[in-house]
């Protein structure tokens, strides 16, 4: 007996899909997934590399901006704007280079009162920005003294930071803010040529080499500490040769108190970035839009 109503007509299939039903929506499989290592590494690299090859062609020019104090620091502060702008709004790129700036002068101030000639600051895109000196300190303190200053000028920046957000209220100073925090709490790593690499060594040089060995291991958890560890691997071996020479031991050859101090303050200074980076975290990176 046909069940079906009278008004209902039937539908004889034409198409052989009519029988099979829909196709499943075809899927792409790369032949390198994504996620994982593979893009945290390529997140990393891609820049970095492209700053490499951008040296490589044009190292006349880099090396004529060295020279060329205030122009050299321009243009690279311009080039590295724009750099940054590419994956932050604008007013954010221009407070990371401002900020930046405002630690290296920590350098050059404490370069200056050594007696220590050296190069305004050059900045590199996703790298940050370096002071050249063009002499070694006379001793480990000295040189100590040079690469806290960085972070310790850099802190400061940030507090001014964080006030402007608390005055203002906008969301933009307090990623800043935090941005420069963390930022001067990775300078702090005892890896060479960061600035807490030269502050161990005045502790003792066997913080530098055991720095390399940790920032190594962390390679899975972040690829560019590898990266600058082999950046600080040459200067490294060669004040391991020479640290049993004359020169090498006079070097390091600091009063105990002189070595509590260093210390003291590096250790400070990891303590109250860190508490100052967890106090301006936003989980929500919206936010700060």
């Amino acid at each position: 007996m046909d069940h079906r109503s009278q008004g209902e007509e039937t539908r004889e299939p034409i198409f052989r899909s009519d029988l099979e039903g829909p196709r499943p929506e075809p899927r792409y499989e790369p032949l390198r997934p994504e996620g994982g290592l593979w893009s945290v590494i390529k997140r990393w690299l891609a820049p970095l590399a492209a700053v490499g090859i951008l040296l490589a062609k044009f190292k006349g020019l880099a090396l004529l901006l060295l020279k060329v104090k205030f122009l050299g620091t321009a243009l690279t502060m311009l080039v590295s704007i724009g750099a940054y702008a590419l994956l932050f709004p604008l007013w954010f790129a221009v407070g990371i280079v401002v900020l930046i700036w405002v630690h290296e002068m920590g350098h050059v101030v404490q370069l200056r009162r050594e007696g220590i000639p050296a190069s305004a600051p050059m900045f590199i895109p996703f790298l940050g920005a370096f002071v050249a000196m063009k002499q070694m300190p006379k001793d480990a303190m000295a040189e100590a003294r040079v690469g806290l200053a960085g972070p310790v000028l850099g802190t400061l920046g940030g507090l001014a930071t964080l006030g402007l957000y608390a005055l203002t209220g906008d969301q933009l100073f307090l990623g800043l803010a935090y941005f420069n925090f963390i930022i001067n709490l990775f300078n702090l790593a005892p890896l060479l040529p960061l600035d807490g690499g030269r502050a161990v060594g005045a502790m003792s040089p066997v913080f530098q080499v055991l720095g390399l060995v940790v920032m190594v291991a962390l390679f899975f958890v972040a690829p560019i500490m590898a990266f600058i560890a082999l950046l600080g691997l040459p200067e490294l071996w060669h004040r391991w040769k020479t640290r049993n020479t004359p020169e090498g031991r006079a070097y390091y050859d600091l009063p105990l108190r002189q070595r509590v101090a260093v210390g003291v303050v590096y250790l400070g200074l990891i303590l109250v970035l860190g508490l100052l980076t967890g106090a301006t975290f936003v989980p929500d990176p919206e936010a700060l839009q």
